[in-house]
């Protein structure tokens, strides 16, 4: 900086004793456009000068600036509080409010960091651009334009010459490299996060008429057989999983049922389906159907949760297309969960119904092949469909009318879609009314003319007596009390039912109480109590199990056992009692014989 003052001193100084030699005429005509046109490079030259220590003294002071900025900046509050003669006892230093609101800005906006990484960049360019045109003999433009090359590729400034152009052209070198490297780590960060998205599930479901399943237990195995099998027949579907699980983690279990969903593709996501946020994320509004499964809790526990999701479920602003099947623990918690979900809410209390198909299958040998064919999908199963053609019939007709499907009840529509099993024959269909059949497939029947039929009479059938039956409860469920009066409701008087368990006679009568059942205001049934371990072949044998006209072995859930562990001590219990009759069997052969 002296040197360059002392220079632009000396061609002052010429430049003011070239004007007086040419006002006192020394210099000759042929000299004197020269000497005018040295002039003028003079005079741009002093131009130059001044605007060059101009931006050199711009470049310096914005250097100095930021460090007296942190050094006195909170001092700048005290100063603003003296000007106003107020005292604050206590304030928060000025660096730590910058601070918190930088660090609020990058935490909200998320933009935010893009945004000053290319605040950074341009205030990188124009302030090299300035230093650069401070020390060289380039214009402001060509400066700008080297500033940039040397940000873009820090390789740049190898040929700069002179000190003063290497120093600035190597910071903005350095610069350079700390800007694209900040570029890099950003540009890393969002690619690891949008893969951690994907690879977590936390990516947006798009899709419409999906069946959406919510939850996961162990019988969503089969869930997902039975629907592959049910989309067979229109080229598959889509089934979307939401649960609290880990997206890969619940891929990795559906791989390992090794089946063949047929064209059904089963996508999963990782979420609560207590938050909308989630369940948007899933497309609710848009499914066709919405099941909602059972927590592996206890049945109050299982049956809350359910209730949440019902009111998550209702208070989805785009409202639900398809309707909501509710998976319950507990019969008794079913009209908590009718009521806030309302008309849209079918629930099924899986406990409950296993326990009364169990109690049929006992006393109708055969019956359990029936359901398995019935309830799954393999083989012919219920559908509910409308037919306007078949306004105006009676039912005796539309019996007639379905020559690939068996007519069983009406969905009548006048009563809010009641359902009602073999109605009578003179009930004539209406407008809206649908009719419930059990048939292979909804695209393998439909109604066709009506036959003719030859009439007879009738044979007139008496229902068989009922005898006593002797029955054993082998295990305890907490619904046993519901099942104890199914069977009251089916069984001939002086019928027996022995139970079986390691619950203590008292806390078993204690329970069945609190169920709701009243012991001493059973008619046909008469309960005997044995305490043993079913599993214990000593035990089994003390029982008189040839004398049994049905053994119901129960999932024991008076043992906090997992469920494999259940169904292991369920299958040693039926291996024992097996091999218990088989030797009473032989052993009874051999004494008559």
């Amino acid at each position: 900086m002296y040197l360059r003052n002392n220079v632009v001193k000396l061609k002052g100084e010429i430049f003011n004793l070239r004007r007086q030699c040419d006002n006192r005429g020394v210099v000759h005509n042929g000299r004197t456009e020269v000497l005018q046109l040295e002039d003028a490079s003079l005079f741009s030259y002093f131009q130059s000068a001044d605007t060059r220590s101009v931006a050199l003294y711009t470049v310096i002071f914005t250097l100095f600036l930021p460090f007296m900025l942190y050094k006195y900046l909170d001092y700048l509050p005290q100063i603003k509080n003296l000007s106003k003669r107020r005292k604050t006892n206590e304030e928060v230093p000025l660096k730590k409010r910058i601070a918190y609101m930088v660090d609020v800005c990058f935490s909200v906006y998320p933009y935010a960091k893009l945004l000053a990484l290319l605040f950074a960049t341009i205030f990188l360019i124009g302030f090299g651009g300035l230093a650069l045109y401070a020390v060289s003999d380039g214009s402001f433009a060509e400066a700008l334009w080297l500033s940039w090359t040397f940000v873009a590729d820090s390789g740049n400034h190898a040929d700069r010459v002179g000190t003063g152009p290497r120093i600035v052209s190597v910071s903005i070198s350095s610069g350079g490299m700390l800007i694209f490297a900040m570029m890099l780590g950003l540009v890393s960060d969002a690619i690891s996060e949008k893969v951690d998205s994907l690879r977590k599930g936390k990516s947006e479901v798009i899709e419409k008429n999906h069946i959406l399943i919510l939850g996961w237990s162990d019988k969503l195995g089969s869930l997902l057989k039975q629907l592959a099998i049910a989309n067979k027949s229109v080229g598959g579907g889509v089934v979307v999983v939401l649960a609290e699980r880990d997206k890969e983690e619940m891929e990795m279990d559906i791989a390992k049922l090794e089946f063949n969903f047929m064209g059904t593709s089963v996508i999963c996501r990782s979420g609560s389906p207590l938050i909308l946020a989630d369940l948007k994320k899933v497309s609710v509004s848009k499914a066709r159907a919405i099941i909602v499964l059972a927590s592996d809790e206890n049945a109050d526990q299982s049956d809350a949760r359910a209730l949440r999701v019902v009111l998550s479920l209702t208070g989805v602003k785009e409202g639900l297309r398809g309707h909501v099947v509710v998976e319950m623990s507990d019969l008794d918690n079913e009209p908590l969960v009718k009521l806030v979900g309302g008309e849209l809410i079918e629930t099924v209390v899986a406990h409950d119904v296993i326990g009364r198909l169990m109690i049929q299958c006992a006393l109708q040998p055969g019956l359990a092949q029936i359901w398995e064919d019935i309830l799954g999908f393999e083989n012919d199963e219920f559908y509910i469909k409308r037919w306007p053609q078949l306004d105006g019939l009676c039912f005796k007709d539309v019996l007639l009318s379905f020559p690939d499907a068996v007519p069983c009840g009406i969905k009548v529509a006048a009563e809010g879609g009641k359902i009602i099993l073999n109605p009578d024959d003179n009930y004539v269909l209406k407008e809206g009314d649908e009719v419930l059949v059990i048939a292979e497939d909804d695209d393998t029947y439909a109604p066709g003319p009506l036959p003719e039929v030859r009439r007879g009479r009738f044979p007139k059938m008496q229902d068989p007596p009922k005898y006593p039956e002797k029955i054993l409860f082998c295990g305890w469920r907490r619904d046993i009390d519901d099942m104890i009066m199914v069977l009251e409701a089916f069984l001939a008087p002086g019928s027996e039912l022995w139970m079986f368990n390691e619950v203590p006679e008292k806390e078993r009568e204690k329970k069945l109480t609190d169920g709701g059942l009243d012991i001493s205001g059973l008619v046909n049934i008469k309960l005997v109590h044995r305490e043993g371990n079913a599993v214990i072949r000593r035990h089994l044998e003390n029982l008189p199990l040839e004398t049994f006209d049905s053994i119901l072995i129960l999932a024991d859930e008076s043992l906090e056992d997992s469920v494999v562990h259940s169904d292991s001590r369920s299958l040693a219990t039926l291996l024992l009692i097996r091999d218990i009759q088989v030797n009473n069997f032989s052993a009874f052969c051999l004494r008559y014989s």
